[in-house]
């Protein structure tokens, strides 16, 4: 059972905070209990949901197959954007982008930054199930995401949430600093083991880790981002990163309702299971929607560029195969933001040859050209692709396909349907899959 540790709550140093946040007091630290390796029993309810999201899972993976490299980056965007929508950094996919390929932009741009090569590092070192996870690895996980921090536990004690600077006034407050070390080694276990329904695992590793909160900060991202290792290594996900923080973004109050409910005493464990699967399941829906999305405009962009050269008596009017154009096209979704130099580093070509390129895509209308105050050009970007993202985004905080109707709770306000044109045609429901 968890249990409270009572603290004495006396600052030191009170000169920069207000008159409530400098009445000592006391307050109680809540201590989880470790996890152990295997999974806790669940209710039939919780365990069917769990089952059913994991086959959801499967069969997107699947649908996606080979397409899961091209998009990829496109999903880990998705989800380190919106898993800063919910710690209230507010970034849109395009300028995500951009500070990515130049890499430069705002402090919040840079954080989210971070967290997509986090993200990408957690699948690529953490999903190893050959070796398993340390507290080191969940140190140096949280230090790519937050690289101003020094690495490492935290050695004070924190707390979340409340009106002001003090534990006295907070929401929740983690265990003491003490206790820290002895439970991320427990998480550690738990997380490298692989037995049982991965969408259970991944499930409590994540509100476990949100209730150790183990760091002075980035405790959020990383733990969503500790989702994706925990799916990967299980081989729930073979090919695909599924954004699961889009739905958790959608309603942030239902998402921490339901950390504060596996923390209860006893704990509500399978609510909280049953709401992580059902937004697995919406989100896999919406990968796999944002997937047949991106071949259809693929396809469309290719004919915009066909009908451009032909218009300008081109010969070929199509491309010959492997002509960097059409190398450049076939990138986008992975490279939506493009400079001279970048287009021409990728694709191995001289600056020239991929400046006529880039220049022939902004003719045909497949790419916009970004400028800064000054009105030089400094990228070009693939603007309908971005705006594939932020539907998706938005998809899921809505909760259906279609989010014409309706305005998720939180996120990027809708794309201009007048510059992107408007692919979806048909209702899609976010759990078809099952």
């Amino acid at each position: 059972m968890p249990t409270f540790i009572e603290r004495v709550w006396a600052p030191d140093d009170d000169g920069q905070l207000g008159r409530r946040d400098r009445t000592p007091g006391r307050y109680r630290a809540f201590v989880p209990d470790e996890l152990g390796a295997a999974l806790p029993h669940l209710s039939e309810r919780a365990q069917s949901a769990a089952e059913d999201s994991l086959a959801v899972l499967a069969r997107a993976d699947e649908r996606i197959g080979s397409r899961g490299a091209y998009l990829n980056h496109l999903l880990i965007r998705s989800e380190s954007i919106s898993s800063s929508w919910i710690e209230g950094n507010r970034i849109s996919p395009k300028r995500l982008a951009i500070a990515e390929a130049l890499s430069a932009g705002t402090r919040v741009a840079l954080d989210v930054i971070g967290n997509v090569r986090a993200t990408e590092a957690a699948i690529a070192a953490l999903a190893d199930r050959s070796r398993p996870i340390t507290v080191l690895d969940i140190e140096s996980l949280q230090h790519a995401i937050e690289p101003t921090l020094e690495p490492g536990l935290r050695t004070e004690q924190n707390w979340v949430g409340g009106p002001g600077w003090s534990p006295l006034r907070a929401e929740f407050i983690p265990p003491p600093e003490t206790e820290v070390p002895r439970l991320v080694a427990d998480l550690a276990r738990f997380v490298t083991e692989t037995t049982g329904n991965p969408v259970v695992r991944a499930a409590i590793a994540h509100a476990q880790f949100e209730t150790i909160h183990p760091f002075i900060d980035g405790n959020g991202r990383t733990g969503r981002a500790l989702i994706h290792t925990v799916l990967h290594r299980a081989d729930a996900l073979r090919n695909i990163l599924i954004p699961i923080s889009t739905v958790f973004a959608g309603d942030t109050s239902a998402y921490i309702a339901g950390l504060t409910a596996f923390r209860a005493d006893p704990p509500q464990l399978d609510d909280w299971v049953i709401a992580f699967a059902q937004a697995t399941e919406r989100a896999a829906g919406n990968a796999v929607r944002l997937s047949a999305d991106l071949a259809v405009l693929d396809e469309r962009t290719r004919e915009d560029l066909v009908a451009y050269r032909r218009s300008q008596g081109h010969s070929p009017a199509v491309p010959r195969r492997g002509a960097v154009i059409l190398r450049i096209l076939d990138g986008l979704a992975t490279d939506p933001v493009l400079t001279v130099e970048s287009a021409a580093r990728t694709h191995g070509v001289s600056k020239t040859a991929a400046h006529k390129a880039l220049v022939e895509l902004a003719e045909a209308g497949v790419l916009g050209r970004t400028k800064d105050q000054r009105g030089r050009l400094i990228c070009w970007t693939a603007d309908r692709h971005l705006a594939l993202v932020a539907l998706t985004e938005r998809s899921n905080r809505v909760g259906a396909g279609d989010t014409t109707g309706g305005r998720p709770k939180q996120g990027p306000p809708l794309p201009e349907l007048g510059q992107f044109g408007r692919l979806q045609t048909t209702q899609h429901d976010g759990r078809s899959l099952a």
